[in-house]
């Protein structure tokens, strides 16, 4: 071997080297992270939640064709921007919305403070594009979140990694915001000083902030369902997750990333399926069994205001919804696309009054639950607290027989859980056997109580 090649090949060595060690410095960084003990117990909190209020409003609202139309029906940025002059929400009140949340049994509000179109709904310094700059001039965030604070109502702030509008934005490898007329070539460090910005003033001046919800990863990713589920750029998660902790270390950090949960993150989500399920081809990860897991959807097929979706749910498949995630484990966040004038439809308060009104006489089979107790079963789910398992039956078999594992486990009452009435059962090959009585039906759920000792 001569001496060139030996040079080149220590040279190799020491590059090699090199890169190695800054791809351990780098996944060091996020590898070291350790909850405070406030963000542990905000954990624990949050899960115990089970249901929660999703809010998707903005200029896109005035279009009523659901917040992606800026994207959708390739509109160019400046002519979008013109909605600023039409946004005047006369009707937003702030204090009806936590209190309807609150009636229909939410037990925390996710607010979207910057959707993908890049607008702001507060008074922020670091982009002109933003709210105080409408006819109707004030700080939406802040008048929600006093009142969250107020009426003790936890404030979850949605938040953009993507942006369709702004040139820093490195938009030639997106797979989204394509035609709205960026001809800059993108600058991802100042991008990412951006958002540094825009989460300080989020997380400094609007007091406790419960979680904050990231969306828009994927815009740098291969299609779903490709093997190559990485992203096209480097988002510094380390320095943007840091940056939360240190200025709320309580606060919740969630991606909908749609992968197993990164280092530094505090709760997973899951978009439109229950874990398990993927029948909108978008989720193809694991449930966590070390975080707490949430589950988002939609009252109709939309999530901001869309004037052509009348595809609503009714308060049964909502509460069927709810009791599957809670028997998941997971929390369900539910979401209104408020209508340009700050108004929530009518069809979606109706129908969240029902659910509140089923919650008022059976949260305790909701709230403050564990599940993935059994797996999900034809007829239903259990959810369990302490000593004792709710057995929600949300389809009666035929032969109204109900059969549960329980083996090692030794019961000592079953009983209906409306009127407290004793059921008689049978133990056989380690299975709790029991008929349903006659009297009882599925509307929109039967849950017997089992206590055991």
């Amino acid at each position: 071997m001569n001496t060139q090649n030996i040079y080149g090949q220590k040279t190799l060595i020491k590059y090699l080297l090199f890169i190695l060690l800054i791809v351990t410095s780098f996944s060091g960084k996020a590898q070291d992270y350790h909850p405070d003990p406030a963000n542990l117990k905000a954990r624990e909190a949050f899960e115990d939640r089970r249901f929660g209020l999703f809010i998707h409003w903005g200029l896109y609202s005035i279009m009523g064709r659901g917040e992606w139309v800026l994207n959708n029906d390739k509109i160019k940025f400046a002519n979008y921007q013109r909605l600023e002059q039409f946004f005047n929400p006369v009707k937003f009140d702030a204090a009806g919305w936590v209190r309807m949340a609150k009636e229909s049994g939410m037990k925390y509000i996710t607010f979207v403070s910057r959707h993908h179109d890049g607008f702001s709904m507060w008074n922020t310094q670091y982009s002109d594009f933003n709210v105080m700059h409408t006819l109707y001039g004030k700080d939406i965030l802040k008048m929600l979140a006093d009142e969250c604070h107020k009426q003790n109502m936890p404030l979850v702030l949605y938040y953009s990694l993507l942006d369709w509008g702004r040139e820093d934005y490195p938009h030639q490898t997106g797979r989204t915001g394509q035609h709205t007329g960026r001809t800059g070539q993108g600058d991802y460090a100042q991008y990412l000083q951006f958002m540094k910005n825009q989460l300080t003033e989020l997380l400094s001046n609007y007091g406790t902030i419960s979680g904050i919800w990231l969306d828009g990863h994927w815009d740098q990713t291969n299609p779903e369902g490709d093997e190559d589920r990485s992203s096209r750029i480097n988002w510094h998660y380390d320095e943007l997750y840091a940056l939360v902790h240190k200025l709320q270390p309580a606060c919740l950090i969630g991606n909908n990333h749609h992968l197993s949960p990164l280092p530094g993150e505090d709760f997973q989500m899951f978009e439109r399926d229950l874990p398990g399920e993927n029948k909108s081809g978008l989720n193809f990860q694991d449930a966590s069994d070390k975080l707490p897991v949430e589950v988002c959807e939609t009252m109709n097929n939309s999530w901001g205001f869309n004037l052509n979706d009348d595809h609503y749910k009714s308060a049964d498949e909502i509460i069927h919804y709810l009791i599957n995630a809670a028997g998941r484990n997971t929390n369900l966040l539910l979401n209104v696309g408020p209508m340009p004038d700050g108004r929530i439809q009518p069809e979606f308060v109706d129908t969240l009054k029902k659910v509140g009104a089923w919650l008022k006489q059976n949260g305790e089979a909701i709230y403050g639950t564990k599940g993935k107790v059994i797996a999900s079963q034809d007829w239903g789910t259990i959810t369990a607290k302490g000593k004792i398992w709710y057995i929600h039956i949300l389809q009666v078999p035929d032969d109204r027989q109900i059969q549960i594992p329980i083996a090692g486990l030794k019961p000592m009452r079953l009983t209906m859980y409306k009127d407290d009435s004793v059921v008689e059962y049978s133990i056989q090959h380690q299975q709790l056997i029991f008929t349903l009585p006659t009297t009882v039906s599925a509307s929109p759920d039967i849950i017997a109580k089992l206590t055991f000792e």
